[in-house]
């Protein structure tokens, strides 16, 4: 994998694209990060339970910000692009054009929640095969949704003028100019249309859910070459590298590539994984079984995976939805205002509970309001909501893996709380490790992107690169903690089944 004579200035480019914002980070041969850009994406909200973004404002903040960080940067020196994305979220686009036919379904979107309860007879099919549980947080029910409500949709899509995908499948043939229609293993693991265990597209899934196998990318490796970004783009054609899932990417940039490893990445959801090798385990606790990454040639491995819907995103429902603060950061000051939430009890399940509930009729709820109850009491609540809905996953991970769970290596912007870290050591009753870069998404695609260009020749040359920033350890009582848990397990029970 690695070249006779390396150059001396080889650089990694990460392309982070997630649910609220797209970013671009220059890594070097350390994988330091040398300058980075960043720009919000719009999200839209049509109807109830419909969650959507335009995906040309996509492409075009990922062009932005890359031309940003590249600006004072040869692109000659770019050894490989590395790219991650929000997963789950699928468009469909004109082969020839590369214009998409509609808006990009975000894996938030409820729309088809009732459709998807008319499979609970398939559920085992799609367990056995996918490793994932019926809920339209998948792509494929969205898929099936485009196909039959865009005009001509079907139609075109059996005849082989249209492409679908995820969105590193979206941003590989955009960077291509349309010469490569590919999505890697971890994020065709997250459509429930790909068998984890033979790692292609299955048929029986596709005919359930009425998906033209034309319609859909090639499966590949999540590092390896995966084509090359077109030299109009940049000044100077680049290899692109890698391309994962960003909780995938996390994980591998957390280097958890030990059975037993967790990480928790705290974004707009929040999303804890394990782990388990080559083996696929089956979870007992409604935990997803699910791809962690390929690389090259190398067999897949795997992981369990549980999901948060609403984490980070429940902060910025406080600031644009309630106008409680300003910016995202402020809720750490008015949060630290109160010494705990006074009895009040926020759910932050507006699109629905994930696991190990999976409820897509869930709502969310604060419960314990009396006339003393502050805005840093909500601010408190929000940050308790976000660690217990963690904290749950955690449990249910230990049940899984048969032994309790000593730490949690956590990442994401809201790892930076000092006061939301420490909440989740105490609700959790476990060390929480945060890393010196809490960026884990990007830098995963970046160490990917680097083993292709052969920066490295294996995954245990990169042990060096991590750095612990702080370790939080459980300071409230057993005692208070299962007389919180109590409070807490009431309040999730009466948000269910809301709808």
């Amino acid at each position: 994998m690695s070249s006779p004579n390396p150059p001396t200035n080889r650089r990694l480019l990460a392309i982070d694209q997630g649910t609220t914002s797209s970013r671009a980070i220059l890594f070097d041969e350390e994988c330091r990060p040398l300058r980075a850009a960043q720009r919000e994406i719009h999200q839209s909200f049509p109807k109830p339970g419909f969650v959507e973004h335009d995906a040309m404002e996509i492409w075009e903040s990922v062009l932005s910000t890359t031309r940003e960080v590249l600006k004072e940067s040869d692109p000659s020196t770019i050894s490989s692009i590395g790219i991650t994305n929000q997963r789950e979220t699928i468009l469909i686009w004109d082969r020839k054009t590369g214009k998409p036919l509609a808006p990009a379904i975000v894996w938030q979107d409820r729309r088809t929640a009732h459709e998807m309860t008319l499979l609970e007879d398939n559920s085992q099919l799609i367990r056995d095969k996918t490793g994932l549980l019926p809920d339209p947080y998948f792509s494929a029910s969205k898929l099936k949704w485009l196909l039959r409500e865009t005009p001509g949709a079907m139609l075109r899509a059996k005849a082989g003028g249209l492409a679908a995908g995820t969105i590193d499948s979206w941003l590989i043939y955009k960077l291509t100019n349309g010469r490569e229609h590919v999505t890697d293993v971890t994020n065709a693991s997250r459509t429930m249309l790909m068998d984890i265990h033979s790692g292609g597209w299955d048929e029986a899934l596709l005919a359930l859910f009425e998906i033209p196998a034309q319609l859909l990318p090639r499966i590949v490796s999540s590092s390896g070459h995966l084509g090359e970004a077109d030299a109009s783009h940049f000044g100077a054609a680049i290899p692109i590298g890698s391309a994962i899932g960003d909780q995938q990417a996390a994980l591998f940039g957390q280097l958890c590539d030990s059975p037993g490893l967790v990480k928790c990445t705290y974004g707009t959801g929040c999303f804890l994984l394990a782990f388990t090798g080559r083996e696929a385990v089956t979870s007992h606790q409604r935990l997803l079984t699910t791809i962690a990454w390929q690389i090259g040639d190398h067999p897949r491995t795997y992981a369990l995976e549980g999901s948060v819907f609403v984490g980070g995103a429940a902060i910025q429902w406080l600031r644009d939805g309630l106008g409680l603060i300003k910016s995202a950061a402020e809720i750490n000051d008015l949060a630290a205002k109160v010494p705990d939430a006074g009895g009040v009890v926020f759910v932050p399940s507006m699109a629905g509970m994930g696991a190990p509930c999976w409820d897509p009729l869930a709502r969310g709820s604060i419960q314990g309001i009396t006339r003393g109850t502050t805005a840093a009491h909500i601010a408190r609540a929000t940050l308790d909501g976000i660690a217990w809905q963690v904290a749950d996953l955690v449990k249910a991970m230990g049940k899984d893996a048969g032994c309790r769970i000593p730490t949690l290596r956590v990442d994401g912007g809201a790892a930076a709380s000092d006061l939301l870290m420490q909440t989740q050591a105490d609700v959790s009753g476990i060390h929480v490790e945060r890393p010196e870069n809490v960026e884990s998404t990007a830098l995963g695609a970046a160490m990917l992107a680097g083993l292709a260009a052969g920066f490295w020749e294996s995954i245990q040359e990169l042990a060096p690169l991590r750095a612990i920033n702080k370790t939080f350890r459980p300071e409230l009582s057993p005692e208070e903690r299962k007389t919180r848990q109590k409070q807490w397990r009431k309040a999730v029970k009466r948000s269910q089944q809301w709808v």
